[in-house]
Order: structure tokens, then C-alpha cells, then sequence
């Protein structure tokens, strides 16, 4: 029965690539990359097929206009597959394309296929498609929220630092995570297929890679957590314990992968988990954080005026009498200043003694 899968896929795929040959060139469609994208998401689920991976990333890589032939070739198979092997090749072709950081790339947005509703075929019962099946679903909801993602930072990076595009791009980040955490698959799809295990070696890079930038973000916010108000330090605190939480997700999850006999878990380092002390201090600066202007403490000053002579009584030295008072009249200079005292830099400034003296 399995050997009778085998040639059927292998039928399959070459009469996929007959056909490939025999059509025309279009603005959406390239026979050279149609043929290099069917050789890349094949049936057989031996293994993936890095060789031709590589080659359809360097085609995107050759020109920006390739990019349609691309993603026009790639919808067009997965849409009408339901073989888990071709929808898995065919999602890890896109990870792949989504890691190369070219700029055409950058600017697909949402995924143009939708496999939300993928359902294998390759196994008469469901109990043992569904394993198959699930893994699909779940690596294309990741994906599709990823290609968004890399769009969004495309299209709002202009190159400064800025902490509230920092805090929105973190949680954006800790989304990705919880998605990829997703992406377990059952021990019966593990065990039957290498190529389950290869896909799930590039999830674990992916989740690497992605929490070590959240880390570097959420250092990126604290040390600037002054420049922005209260709001913002309270939205960091929620993305600190979280990273927290998804810490101790992401230990039980790589101990599942371990178990599975994922490769890539026993070669990054263990996930460093953000200490208690950490969060305490956080809440006691939010805790401490004043937005409000200087004249709320109602403090106390002391000024001297000059009197008409007519009303000069009393305790009055020289027309001069002495005025406590907590009611000032604020400037515009002042507001300015008094936003943020942190923004400007401590200048201690050396007053001369007053050698005048009202006798």
C-alpha cells in the first residue's frame, strides 16, 4: 500500500512538470519556476529538497518581478493538494522565502492561499490523517501571521527608535511565539515521517531566533523606559511578565521536541528566564512614575514685592513686605520643561553671592 503511495505521488509530480513544460509565458506564470516549485514540494515525504528550495529563493533573489511567478505557482499547487507532504514542502518553501529578507518579499502582507481548512487525504481513517492534517493548520496560521508581521515592520520602519512602534512590535513578536508553539505534532506524525522532524528543525530556529529578539527589545525598552509616560511603562511590564510566562511554555515545548527526536533542540542553549527581581523593580518604578506637572505638589515659595507707599504697615521694611503663596501662574516655558524632567541633563549652575543689601 505504501509503495503504491509512492508511485501514485511520483505520477503525480511528473505529470505536474509535463504540463509545466507545455504552457506559455505569462506576467504570472514562468515555466522554468513552475518546474522549480513542484521539484521543491514533491510527494514523496522521505525528506525535504533543499537543492531546489535554494534554487527558487535565488530566482526572488535574481529579480523583484520573479516574486509573482513565484507565489502564483506555489498558491496554485497548494490549493488544489491535499497531500500533507506537498502542503508541508510547500509552507517550508515560504519560511524559507519569508527568511531571506529581500525587500519584495517583505511586502507580501497576508499569505495569497489559505490552508485554515486543510484536510489530508493520504490515510483511509481520519484518527491517522488528522495528526498530518492539524500540523498544516497550524504552520500556515503561523506563517500567514509572520508574513503580516514582516510587513507591518516594512512599512513602518523609518529608521529612528521610537517606544511605543518598540512595545507594538514586541508584542506582535510574543504572538509569533505562542503561534509556533502551536506547531506540535503528534507522536504517531513524528515517528512515521523524517520529514516531519526536518520542518520542525526550522520551528526551533525560528523560535530562537525570535524570542532572543524579543529579549534584546524588552533591555532596548527598560533602558529607555523614562522617555515615554506611565502608559507605556505599564504596556512593558505586561510584555516582561509575559515573556516570563512564555519562558517557562518554551521549556516544557523544546522538552517535547527532544522527546520526538527534534535535532535542533540539543544544539541551542537552555532559555533564560527572567528573574522576579526584575519584574518587582519594574512595577516599583510604574509604581513611582508621575505624569503630572510640578504645580500639583502645591509647593511653598517665598518671593518679596514692592508695596505703594500708602499701604505700607505693619511689619513693612522700606516699602518692602514679605508674600507666601502656592497659587503661580504657569508659562509656556515651564510646561515644556516640566513634562519630562528626566529629558534634559542635570546642570548645576553657580549663582554669585547677593552683596546688595535694603537698609
Amino acid at each position: 500500500m505504501r509503495l503504491w503511495k509512492r508511485a501514485s505521488g511520483a505520477v503525480k509530480d511528473q505529470n505536474s512538470l509535463w504540463q509545466a513544460s507545455l504552457s506559455r509565458r505569462t506576467a504570472l506564470r514562468n515555466p522554468d519556476i513552475q518546474k522549480a516549485v513542484i521539484r521543491a514540494t514533491t510527494h514523496q515525504d522521505l525528506s525535504l529538497d533543499s537543492r531546489h528550495v535554494d534554487r527558487v529563493c535565488d530566482w526572488v533573489r535574481l529579480s523583484p518581478s520573479n516574486l509573482k511567478p513565484v507565489l502564483w505557482s506555489l498558491s496554485r499547487r497548494l490549493e488544489r493538494t491535499r497531500s500533507w507532504p506537498v502542503a508541508l514542502k510547500g509552507l517550508h518553501l515560504l519560511h524559507s522565502l519569508l527568511n531571506t529578507n529581500i525587500p519584495s518579499v517583505r511586502r507580501i502582507g497576508r499569505l495569497p492561499f489559505d490552508l485554515s481548512a486543510f484536510s489530508d487525504s493520504s490515510h483511509s481513517r481520519p484518527s491517522k490523517s488528522w495528526p498530518f492534517t492539524s500540523l498544516v493548520r497550524a504552520y500556515f496560521a503561523f506563517l500567514d501571521h509572520k508574513s503580516s508581521v514582516v510587513f507591518h515592520c516594512y512599512i513602518t520602519n523609518d529608521g529612528g527608535f521610537s517606544i511605543a512602534r518598540e512595545l507594538d512590535l514586541l508584542q506582535k513578536l510574543q504572538a509569533l511565539v505562542d503561534l509556533l508553539m502551536q506547531i506540535k505534532p503528534q507522536i504517531s506524525a513524528s515517528a512515521s515521517a523524517s520529514l516531519v522532524l526536518q520542518v520542525m528543525d526550522t520551528v526551533i530556529i525560528e523560535i530562537y531566533s525570535l524570542y532572543s529578539q524579543i529579549c534584546r527589545g524588552i533591555a532596548l525598552v527598560l533602558i529607555n523606559i523614562y522617555a515615554g509616560g506611565k502608559a507605556e511603562a505599564a504596556v512593558a511590564l505586561g510584555i516582561v511578565k509575559k515573556a516570563t510566562q512564555q519562558g517557562e511554555d518554551l521549556t516544557f515545548y523544546l522538552e517535547f521536541c527532544h522527546q520526538i527526536g527534534v535535532l535542533n533542540v540539543t544544539e541551542f542553549p537552555v532559555i533564560d528566564r527572567i528573574p522576579d527581581e526584575g519584574i518587582r523593580e519594574l512595577e516599583q518604578i510604574i509604581n513611582n512614575f508621575d505624569d503630572k506637572l510640578p504645580n500639583v505638589h502645591h509647593q511653598t515659595e517665598l518671593i518679596v514685592v514692592r508695596e505703594p507707599e500708602e499701604a505700607v504697615t505693619g511689619s513693612s521694611v522700606g516699602g518692602l513686605r514679605t508674600i507666601i503663596t502656592d497659587d503661580w501662574e504657569k508659562f509656556d516655558e515651564d510646561l515644556g520643561a516640566a513634562k519630562n524632567p528626566f529629558g534634559t541633563p542635570l546642570v548645576v549652575k553657580q549663582e554669585p553671592p547677593d552683596l546688595i543689601t535694603f537698609l
